[in-house]
């Protein structure tokens, strides 16, 4: 899984992945099954030992019939990670994710304010221990997707206040956005190449720059403006478009590296713990669509 794929993924741990054992070779120009001189010869036990093809004496004919007429043990039963494993995981997350967006949802306007600060700092917080912790917490990840839906939840309120209607419509959005990476992905048409990879980490790099200074000139009082410096106007079209057009590519191709991490962990035979890990970095990259398509919506509702 950390075969170049998520930064969440990186430096993360797959020592104690299940490999079947390697099959006993005969030395060169031995027959099968012959051992070297002086050697004991495969299949074969010292004398009083049971060898290991002998038939356990607790065992009857009909007992090892049916233990060898069963089928071969598959991922899930060596304790290793599966797609199916990673499905279930993001769904708990998801599931912590909208828990937290419906407290703020409901209850108070001044309480739900407070709760997404809360939640936007607790999540930032938990996302960096989560993403540097070498071996997955569940309950952590947990914590950290419901403390996001408190942000997001509240987010929404506020948004969709302003313009009715751009919570929805967010919402659908993500999901479009996740099922047409999702095909691409499975299509081979789009992939996680090493070039596209370097792009989007400078562009990644050059988006946290523009935002850090966005925040801190708002914060400050130098833009009055309620998106900041994507309220300016070039051309007649808000900066905040062009930026959220890019932060959206960008998230989408953030999608692209968590497929192909997850693809590679399956492959390799990663512990299945690590699905933990993968749906932790996919809700990261959800989160930051979601984040990226509602307020470019609500950019262009504003400038209507």
């Amino acid at each position: 899984m950390a075969l170049g794929g998520n930064p969440i993924f990186n430096g993360k741990s797959f020592r104690g992945a299940t490999q079947a054992p390697p099959v006993p070779q005969a030395p060169y120009g031995a027959p099968y099954g012959q051992a070297q001189y002086g050697q004991q010869p495969y299949s074969q036990a010292p004398y009083g030992q049971q060898g290991w093809n002998a038939q356990p004496q607790s065992m009857t004919d009909e007992q090892l019939r049916q233990m060898y007429s069963q089928p071969s043990a598959g991922p899930a039963d060596t304790g290793r990670m599966t797609f199916d494993d990673v499905i279930m995981k993001t769904a708990a997350c998801l599931g912590a994710v909208l828990v937290g967006a419906a407290i703020t949802l409901t209850v108070g306007l001044g309480l739900a304010s407070m709760l997404m600060i809360v939640g936007a700092l607790g999540g930032f917080v938990l996302a960096l221990v989560n993403t540097f912790k070498k071996q997955p917490s569940p309950a952590l990840i947990l914590a950290y997707a419901a403390l996001e839906g408190l942000f997001l939840g509240g987010l929404t309120r506020i948004l969709d206040t302003q313009f009715p209607g751009v919570g929805l419509q967010a919402v659908i959005g993500t999901l479009s956005v996740f099922a047409v990476t999702l095909v691409l992905f499975k299509s081979g048409k789009v992939r996680a190449t090493p070039k596209a990879m370097r792009f989007f980490m400078i562009a990644v790099i050059g988006y946290a720059v523009f935002a850090l200074v966005n925040m801190v000139m708002m914060w400050t009082g130098v833009l009055q403006q309620p998106f900041g410096l994507r309220s300016v106007e070039i051309f007649g079209i808000p900066l905040g478009v062009f930026i959220g057009l890019l932060a959206i590519g960008l998230a989408a191709f953030s999608l692209i590296m968590d497929f192909t991490s997850i693809e590679a962990g399956v492959r390799s035979g990663a512990p299945q713990r690590f699905s933990w890990t993968a749906a932790f970095g996919l809700t990261v990259t959800l989160v930051w669509l979601y984040v990226e398509i509602i307020r470019l919506l609500a950019i262009l509702r504003g400038n209507d």
